[in-house]
């Protein structure tokens, strides 16, 4: 497998214009005789098909919902980030760049992040000619907030809803490209399948979940934008649909799997509170700013935290972390609030759980103001727990939230197949270890918007590609194969349920055992033993799922069923690339590598590369490849926001 990253020469500052300017192009007349197809709508795959629908190119676009607006994108709340510089408080491009690259912990391509900081400013102006209604000062000027990471305030917002007001303005853009007969909408489909011929990507193969129906679509180039894969642990803050099946057929056909251990967990959502959650709710981080994270400073303390006076309070992150106080990256905190609750000092019923209190900001500030500025975070609180955190702390603890993992790309974000690209969270380019806050919706709409179209004009102005049809054999045996695993899944259906488990059952199994062992914190001898125990999940799945229905109709047991098989597969490249990686960074805590104060404890001699999984084949152990990451502008050092 070769991994050229095709990162372009020259001064860090110039790289992308000179990229773009060496470029093949496709002239506006020709771009119509090109078809795209692009699987996923939320904010990177919406901007996607907006851009390149404008621009000419034939596009179909692909959803499992049923409609592009309820793409997961929407569920993202606090903000997105851009140098601009607003409260003139010494940020700039080369700020953001530096923040982003250490809050990753230095396991991220130089060029790839710098562009980002680059492109952040064109995202805003791009989105404010859309009508975003972001904050505004008093003056009418945009308003910023601060988030984890970063000393200045370079965070703009739509309250705490800043993900679903982007996703409209993505969505009107489509929209106008869909009335105009440019972009043809599919929804109702799940990917099942990437066809490859001659050693290109050419198609992609899909099922109609209202039908059943397994449909063939070609084109001369395929986009992935199809999310993150946290959904493996069960429990996680992602919408129940989200998954890695896009992504892991495009891994089987061929394309390499970057970093698959590097999982964010967010340090700030509403605690597990039984057995029978599907999933887990975010609380914003912009919480963070006025909300203060503490608790009891003696273990087993089950008073009340009104009745916790302040001598017997622990406030932890601004004690330790004095610089950054309950700003600190994601991980960081995450790791903190985790530490807390193994030394007894954890509260609620499961004493899993630290809490967020905004008592010091309402008295500073006034109820109206913060009620303004989080409102409907609050309401979503109360709603949930039944307790309103306008009286008293909220209950926060850490969850599964963002991947940072994903398709190996290069510079142009195309993956190791030939024709296929990744963009948004389902590939691996700008985060390293950890994302930080407010970055995800500025990487989707990076690609979407500004970087994905030159791309593609490079690859088909560099490509002669032949004609090809739907019934070719490649696109034949693709279906032929998807009809014969959906087969293999119902099979045992057959005599009713006795003995059988549900689909759901089986993942809850799975997530258990990736939390338990390739979770927050991980060790040689927990991820041996995951390795060893997943295969016998993988066999119960196969050998005892029930699944009612047929596949001639809506079933939503069997769409599960086709993602958790795919999860059961996925999950021994995550433990693998986490057993193979024998430092701590970012996300990722190896417990074996950590300074003597608990922190993450890099090693950089021997781990400063990007690990990529190659499909070796069914029953084969993946093997894994390197892509060595070089610095020139930035001195890796060990991460410190004391």
């Amino acid at each position: 497998m070769e991994l050229n990253s095709r990162a372009p020469s020259g001064p860090l500052e110039k790289k992308w214009s000179n990229h773009r300017f060496s470029n093949k192009l496709v002239n506006p007349a020709n771009r119509r005789k090109f078809s795209i197809i692009v699987v996923g709508t939320g904010l990177a795959g919406a901007s996607a098909s907006a851009t390149l629908a404008e621009q000419g190119y034939q596009v179909k676009t692909f959803c499992i919902q049923d409609s592009p607006r309820r793409a997961h994108s929407i569920a993202a709340q606090g903000g997105i980030n851009a140098a601009k510089n607003y409260q003139n408080d010494g940020d700039s491009i080369h700020r953001l760049f530096y923040d982003t690259i250490k809050g990753g912990d230095f396991r991220a391509r130089e060029a790839n992040v710098y562009r980002l900081a680059e492109v952040s400013n064109q995202i805003i102006d791009q989105c404010v000619a859309q009508g975003v209604p972001f904050a505004r000062e008093y003056g009418g000027t945009l308003a910023n907030r601060s988030f984890g990471g970063a000393q200045v305030s370079r965070t703009f917002y739509a309250r705490g809803q800043t993900g679903q007001q982007l996703l409209l303005g993505a969505y009107g853009a489509l929209s106008r490209q869909i009335h105009s007969g440019r972009v043809k909408m599919y929804t109702r489909r799940e990917m099942m399948d990437v066809v490859v011929v001659d050693g290109r990507a050419r198609g992609i193969t899909v099922r109609n979940v209202m039908t059943g129906e397994i449909e063939s679509h070609v084109a001369d180039v395929v986009i992935l934008a199809t999310g993150g894969y946290g959904n493996v642990y069960f429990l996680s803050t992602n919408a129940m649909a989200s998954n890695v099946t896009a992504a892991w057929r495009a891994h089987k056909r061929g394309a390499g799997f970057a970093n698959p251990s590097f999982v964010q967990i967010h340090p700030t959502c509403i605690p597990v509170h039984g057995d029978y959650q599907s999933k887990l709710t975010l609380m914003s981080e912009s919480l963070r700013n006025d909300g203060r994270v503490w608790v009891p400073k003696t273990k087993g303390d089950t008073r009340k935290p009104a009745d916790i006076p302040e001598s017997d309070r622990d406030y932890y992150l601004e004690n330790k972390y004095p610089s950054f106080g309950n700003l600190v990256p994601r991980d960081v905190a995450s790791r903190n609030a985790k530490e807390q609750c193994d030394y007894g000092k954890g509260v609620g019923t499961t004493g899993l759980a630290v809490y967020l209190d905004f008592a010091d900001a309402i008295k500073r500030d006034g109820r109206d103001t913060i009620y303004k500025k989080y409102g409907n975070l609050f309401q979503m609180y109360e709603k949930i727990t039944d307790s309103d955190p306008m009286v008293e702390p909220m209950m926060i603890y850490p969850a599964v939230h963002y991947t940072m993992g994903g398709l190996w790309v290069d510079y142009d974000l195309m993956t190791t197949i030939p024709g296929l690209f990744a963009i948004g969270e389902c590939n691996f380019s700008d985060h390293g270890a950890n994302r930080l806050g407010a970055s995800a919706l500025m990487q989707g709409l990076a690609d979407g918007y500004f970087i994905i179209a030159t791309s593609i004009a490079h690859y088909l102005g560099t490509h002669k590609l032949e004609k090809i049809s739907e019934h070719a054999d490649p696109f034949i045996d693709s279906k032929r194969w998807v009809d014969d695993r959906i087969s293999k899944m119902l099979k045992n259906s057959v005599g009713g349920s006795a003995g059988k488990f549900t689909v759901d059952e089986i993942h809850k199994e799975l997530g258990r055992l990736m939390w338990d062992n390739c979770g927050m914190a991980r060790n040689k001898a927990g991820l041996e033993a995951a390795l060893e125990e997943l295969p016998k999940i993988r066999k119960k799945f196969w050998d005892s799922v029930y699944l009612p229905g047929t596949n001639k109709e809506i079933n939503q047991s069997l769409e599960r069923a086709g993602r958790v098989a795919d999860f059961l597969e996925f999950g021994e490249i995550m433990i693998r690339d986490a057993l193979a990686r024998e430092e701590s960074c970012g996300c990722h805590l190896r417990e074996e590598s950590q300074t003597e104060e608990n922190e993450a404890k890099r090693d950089d001699v021997n781990f400063s590369h990007v690990s990529v999984w190659e499909h070796a084949g069914n029953e084969k152990a993946p093997v894994m490849h390197k892509e060595p990451l070089v610095f020139e502008y930035v001195t890796p050092s060990q991460r410190s926001y004391k």
